[in-house]
């Protein structure tokens, strides 16, 4: 399976950096009168600067800035420390209407040429009338045209083909120690465990399932419970969302290094969310230890009450624990916090944010892939299968793809500049592409592409000024003409 991209884009970059930063203090908000020392803290530390690497510091305001600009934004914190993109990104203002024109009407009459060719040749246009205003940068024609969709056309003369010592280390030399979040909501805990009793599947045969876990750090309340058959991206993402629209969306995640945790479409989420995701270090399960204990309890008691039941089913498991941690567990008194976990949570200072809608989260966790869009058709390949763009996108070269791999029923098409979903893309239909209804190609009006323009029967601009020059210098002629 192919590998997610990892994004280069230097506002996420900053992004991601600056909520690294200050990301602490949101989970955990220093005591009151403290927020000023807790931020010249993170001055005086050194961070690896998101674009080089490089050591760097930076001072006060900055990082103040960086922790009011993420707090008051909280249904996008991550989102509040991009770079703002100019007001006049993509609008070419470099470029007279005159020019425009011009280029225009030049590549209505030489869609095979390169474009350092209709560069060339819009220069000698520009000298000959200066009326066209001053010439660009090649960059910015090349950025206008494949902005059109003016892509070099190839000649139609011929067919045209398709084509874990660390850890050891670690716990020798560093003390362990037990912790808390201060708050409710400021940090989650979440695993799987392997379940001790096997069931019978609709196969016949007999597997353990695994249960996903997620425990709220300061109650210790079970946020989620439930019972799958197999240990994936897939269903973490399915029973964590469950948590988030019961409890909403916490500060904080912490999970160890397991496939699906540390998975593209699941990181990704979380980040979006402007959800910390911390892990633990490899072979140290007592980092998470809250969640380790938790096992206990769920073998000890949950499925000690269920060792003769010998026709359960994953459902009736699902059943029987989720009844057990609501009404057992979450309202039972707890030996370390003296009160039950539904009491605390529900007495605490809580950091959650509301959660997002269904939909919205189905959005958040996605895997985003670069693509090229086949011009011929307008569509793309994702994972096996081919997906159809809208035909308003089609003079898009490369386009990013957000989708969830276990499920190609859909996909997601994202802005390159800011990662916001544009639209929804589907499979390509063949055959409902059969019944021979096609929509008209819409373009800005005064840049549409005259198809039948009218030809001139002359040189191009560069060929007949080259020639000009060649008269000008006085050279003999390099040649003598024959009469046929």
């Amino acid at each position: 399976m192919e590998e997610p991209i990892v994004s280069t884009r230097y506002h996420e970059l900053w992004a991601h950096f600056r909520f690294g930063v200050v990301g602490s203090l949101l989970s955990a908000p220093p005591p009151r009168g403290m927020l000023a020392s807790s931020l010249n803290e993170l001055c005086l530390k050194t961070w690896k600067h998101p674009i080089n690497r490089e050591p760097t510091k930076f001072s006060f305001p900055t990082v103040e800035r960086w922790y009011y600009d993420a707090k008051n934004n909280s249904s996008d914190p991550v989102g509040a420390l991009h770079r703002k993109i100019r007001k006049d990104a993509g609008t070419h203002s470099s470029l007279s209407e005159l020019l425009r024109r011009c280029l225009k009407d030049q590549y209505a009459l030489h869609r095979s040429w390169s474009y350092q060719l209709h560069y060339d040749n819009l220069k000698v246009e520009v000298e000959k009338d200066s009326a066209l205003g001053r010439l660009p940068s090649y960059s910015t024609i090349v950025r206008f045209m494949k902005r059109h969709g003016w892509t070099r056309r190839p000649r139609r003369s011929r067919p045209i083909t398709e084509g874990v010592q660390h850890a050891l280390d670690r716990l020798e030399q560093r003390e362990v120690r037990s912790y808390e979040a201060e708050y409710v909501n400021a940090l989650w805990h979440l695993d799987f465990h392997t379940c001790s009793k096997a069931l019978r599947t609709t196969k016949g045969d007999y597997q353990k399932p695994v249960l996903l876990g997620i425990l709220d750090d300061h109650s210790r309340l079970c946020c989620h419970l439930q019972w799958y058959w197999d240990e994936d991206a897939e269903h973490l993402i399915h029973g964590l969302c469950q948590a988030f629209h019961k409890r909403g969306l916490p500060r904080s995640l912490l999970t160890d290094n397991g496939s699906p945790m540390i998975a593209a479409e699941t990181d990704s989420g979380l980040l979006r969310l402007g959800i910390e995701h911390p892990t633990t270090l490899t072979a140290s399960p007592y980092q998470n230890g809250k969640q380790e204990s938790y096992w206990g309890q769920v073998e000890g008691r949950l499925m000690e009450m269920l060792d003769n039941h010998h026709t359960l089913t994953l459902n009736q498991l699902n059943d029987f624990t989720i009844a057990w941690a609501e009404m057992e567990y979450n309202r039972s008194i707890h030996s370390e916090i003296r009160q039950t976990p539904l009491q605390r949570f529900l007495e605490g200072k809580d950091l959650s944010r509301p959660c997002p809608s269904v939909d919205d989260l189905q959005k958040h966790f996605c895997a985003e892939f670069r693509r090229t869009q086949r011009k011929s058709d307008g569509t793309l390949s994702l994972e096996g299968v081919r997906f159809e763009l809208p035909g308003r996108y089609r003079h898009l070269e490369r386009v990013f793809v957000r989708v969830a791999r276990w499920d190609l029923s859909r996909a997601f098409l994202a802005d390159e500049r800011t990662g916001k979903i544009l639209c929804p893309i589907y499979p390509l239909d063949k055959a409902k592409n059969a019944d021979a209804k096609r929509r008209f190609i819409s373009q800005e009006p005064d840049l549409t592409i005259d198809t039948h323009p009218e030809r001139k029967s002359e040189a191009a601009p560069l060929l007949k000024k080259l020639l000009d020059d060649y008269l000008a210098s006085g050279l003999p002629p390099a040649y003598l003409p024959k009469e046929e």
